[in-house]
């Protein structure tokens, strides 16, 4: 079994942060999460938002993703990263002074 480098391995973790915030925070996703969320018992909503439950699990896609198809997955995970780095710079540089 492989396990990523430090470089590969900060990819993938920006990458799967990026898909949590866009699957549980991002208000473009805000009506169908809230639809899918309706429908959903209260257990499985608050696991579908939790970063701990959902995120372990997007990462473990990532990283399942990436020993299936190395240099594919890191390819497809670049943007994800560079918009991670994005927001958090934004955050960072924003002033909500």
């Amino acid at each position: 079994m492989n396990i990523p480098d430090w470089y590969e391995l900060a990819l993938l973790a920006l990458a799967a942060w990026r898909v949590f915030q866009l699957l549980s925070d991002d208000e473009i996703l805000e009506r169908p999460r809230r639809y899918v969320t309706g429908k959903l018992d209260e257990k499985w909503e608050l696991f579908l938002l939790c970063p701990y439950c959902a995120g372990f699990w997007i990462g473990v896609a990532w990283w399942l993703a990436w020993l299936a198809w190395p240099y594919e997955t890191l390819v497809f995970a670049v943007p994800w990263a560079i918009s991670a780095g994005v927001i958090g710079a934004s955050k960072i540089l924003s002033s909500d002074e």
